[in-house]
């Protein structure tokens, strides 16, 4: 979405097309509960395929040629399957928000204390930044499960407990 906003801000209609249909396919999902039904997710996947195809055909038409805006338009139709997992898959997020804000923590370390002092420090950190996400994704009290884990509980078992 964030490299479609760049294009829109070129003045590029097929990037705003874009954007409409894949907000209107979220909210598709999110009517139906997480995944859509196979029928379903082709008759999006054919509109998507059209929209990308009328985008590199004006694409190539113009002059000078814009080759970062071709190349994301056939870097979507080269990974369709990906850009549209969310449609089958329930537990396929929309977006990747999360992942980047799992990442930025680490980048917050390393500015606030300056870089780690030794690559296990640096996976040490990443691993229980990683829990600590986990726990919150399955919707956990953090500091009971963290207790439960420090006890000797597997991950598994503190993410199964009710």
């Amino acid at each position: 979405m964030r490299e479609l906003k760049g294009f829109i801000e070129q003045g590029h209609t097929w990037a705003m097309r874009m954007t409409t249909f894949l907000l209107a396919a979220k909210q598709a999902v999110e009517a139906h509960h997480g995944a859509l039904s196979e029928e379903e997710a082709r008759r999006w996947e054919r509109v998507y395929d059209r929209i990308l195809e009328r985008a590199q055909h004006r694409l190539e038409t113009m002059t000078p040629l814009p080759k970062k805006a071709l190349a994301f338009v056939r870097r979507l139709q080269k990974r369709k399957e990906e850009a549209l997992r969310f449609l089958r898959e329930v537990h396929v997020p929309f977006d990747n928000n999360q992942a980047e804000r799992d990442l930025r923590m680490v980048k917050v370390k390393e500015n606030i204390s300056g870089t780690f002092r030794e690559e296990t420090f640096a996976q040490s950190f990443c691993i229980a930044r990683s829990i600590v996400s986990t726990l919150t994704k399955h919707e956990k009290n953090v500091w009971d499960s963290l207790c439960l884990l420090l006890a000797g509980e597997t991950i598994d078992r503190v993410l199964s407990a009710t």
